[in-house]
């Protein structure tokens, strides 16, 4: 069996431990998930499994997408997602992945997904920079500061910690752990915080320990 599978941020709560500790867990709904595609490496070069999570009506598919998941005869998905793993040959175009098929109580891992967006922000909140002297007489005081010299290089060095887009990009965290698993509602509660805002998808991989 393959060792991931896709699911939607629900929010977070927080549930009690064995011995009465408060655990905040983010919930997440994971699956069900359908096979779309499966390669290899004598067609594609690598292994992996393309999964379809979140059905929608035929009629807000187009054609090229409706022609792609007809092959699966498993109806047709919001969301469409690529899971390289190397046991993607266990698994066949059109199986249905649940939650129970891959994770248990206290199993290792990561969630990939996309953080929330902040907008353009400066260096102090985005780089946690100190900023500049706040005594009388500064009229400057959360600037970025110099960025470099002129004579020599003559330019901006590349990588340069500097003002701009804070957040929306992809993010991945790594050794959580899954404090429990609702079969009967495909829920997965997994302890701490995860990337991404409500609603957000995100893709769960099991890891070995």
């Amino acid at each position: 069996m393959i060792k991931g599978i896709l699911g939607r941020k629900l929010g977070m709560s927080q549930v009690f431990g064995s011995g009465g500790e408060l655990i905040p867990v983010t919930v997440i709904e994971a699956g069900p998930c359908y096979v779309i595609q499966v390669k290899d490496e004598s067609s594609d070069g690598y292994r992996a499994v393309q999964l379809g999570f979140c059905e929608k009506k035929e009629s807000r598919v187009n054609k090229p997408l409706k022609g792609h998941q007809d092959k699966a005869g498993k109806g047709y998905f919001y969301f469409l997602r690529e899971i390289r793993d190397d046991s993607a040959s266990s698994v066949k175009v059109g199986d249905e992945i649940k939650v129970k098929d891959i994770f248990d109580k206290g199993d290792v891992v990561s969630v990939t997904g996309t953080s929330k967006g902040k907008g353009f922000q400066g260096s102090v909140k985005r780089h946690g920079f100190g900023g500049l002297p706040a005594g009388h007489g500064s009229l400057i005081h959360r600037a970025t500061g110099s960025i470099g010299a002129s004579a020599y290089p003559g330019k901006v060095i590349k990588g340069k910690r500097m003002p701009g887009q804070m957040g929306n990009r992809r993010v991945t965290v790594r050794g959580l752990e899954v404090v429990d698993v609702r079969v009967d509602q495909n829920i997965l509660l997994i302890k701490g915080p995860v990337p991404g805002a409500k609603g957000q998808i995100v893709i769960l991989r099991k890891q070995e320990v």
